[in-house]
């Protein structure tokens, strides 16, 4: 299985426009397997009107309820099983997005990680820009490496900052791939202007779509 999966610092960080944007840059499917919130909510739908694409996989997990995963879940009556969540074509590349963080429960033992083991793809962290940005990325970094999940840099959203900026670089040991403006109003063309001027302008990404 090629490409990469889009995990946050937190929820509503901006996974969702970050995936659009790498989908913008690279060649590659979105998929969402958790998604809960659904009614107010739709992730796989704003990746079509940000793109364009309509050839995501709009499969997995669905529930109402904007909560964490296994509150969702409960509530509804059900189990999340991840075993039933199929992998996704190995021929083609994929952007798949996580729901909320790394340690975010899906069940009554398992979280988002399990899933992320399961899928064995490297790791987009987004990350905020604004204070205590560094101590929640290096935190979600140090998760995903004690899993042996490879970390494939950073994405920070909000009003740049180079001091946290560098102390990711740094300790973290890794690149911050962009730094993402919050931007208002969010339409199609702003963002693929951004994504091909400042999206990972060194192209590390690459190798995990070819």
């Amino acid at each position: 299985m090629r490409g990469i999966f889009v995990t946050g610092t937190d929820t509503e960080i901006g996974k969702t426009v970050v995936s659009a944007a790498l989908l913008l840059r690279y060649p590659a499917r979105y998929w969402k397997p958790i998604q809960t919130g659904i009614e107010t909510d739709n992730d796989t739908a704003e990746i079509r009107r940000l793109t364009g694409l309509t050839n995501d996989r709009d499969e997995g997990v669905r529930l109402p309820n904007p909560v964490s995963p296994h509150l969702a879940a409960g509530r509804a009556g059900i189990r999340i099983d991840l075993e039933t969540l199929t992998e996704c074509p190995s021929e083609e590349a994929w952007v798949v997005e996580g729901a909320g963080g790394v340690l975010v429960p899906v069940n009554e033992t398992q979280t988002m990680a399990n899933l992320m083991v399961r899928l064995d793809l490297p790791v987009i962290v987004v990350a905020r820009t604004t204070l205590g940005t560094i101590n929640h990325t290096l935190l979600t970094m140090e998760a995903l490496r004690a899993r042996s999940l490879q970390v494939a840099g950073v994405v920070m959203v909000g009003e740049p900052d180079s001091d946290n900026r560098a102390a990711i670089e740094h300790y973290g040991k890794t690149a911050v791939l962009g730094e993402m403006p919050r931007f208002e109003p969010l339409t199609p063309a702003r963002l693929a202007e951004w994504a091909r001027a400042s999206l990972d302008p060194d192209s590390r990404l690459q190798e995990f779509f070819e």
